[in-house]
């Protein structure tokens, strides 16, 4: 059974950082590119970044570019997703997806960011 069980969400002021993690079960990890998809409050999900299987490529959203950086441990079958510089509007549920090209077919339940003062 694929398991996808997202951590390290909670409350952090403007500025500040966080780092989201994803551990991953139930599928070879390192054989596929993951992603991280959020929510904010009221509207639609919003791909935030991608890193291929071995972690070599990655790629992100705008909004996010120079702030976040995605990376992996294939040994630990673990995603990672560092925030820096975080700001009000990246107050969201975070989500970790399976890339199965061209669908995301499996998905945690999320984590809670939220920036505010």
């Amino acid at each position: 059974e694929v398991q996808l069980v997202e951590s390290g969400g909670g409350l952090v002021q403007p500025g500040g950082s966080l780092r989201l993690s994803c551990a991953a079960s139930g599928f070879t990890f390192s054989s596929y590119a993951m992603s991280w998809v959020r929510q904010a409050p009221g509207k639609g999900l919003e791909w935030v970044s991608v890193i291929n299987s071995g972690g070599g490529g990655t790629s992100y959203a705008d909004s996010v570019k120079g702030r976040f950086t995605v990376s992996r441990d294939n040994a630990k079958n673990t995603l990672y997703l560092q925030m820096n510089s975080l700001k009000p509007e990246d107050t969201a549920v975070y989500y970790c997806a399976k890339r199965a090209t061209p669908v995301y077919d499996y998905w945690g339940q999320g984590t809670q960011v939220t920036v505010s003062s």
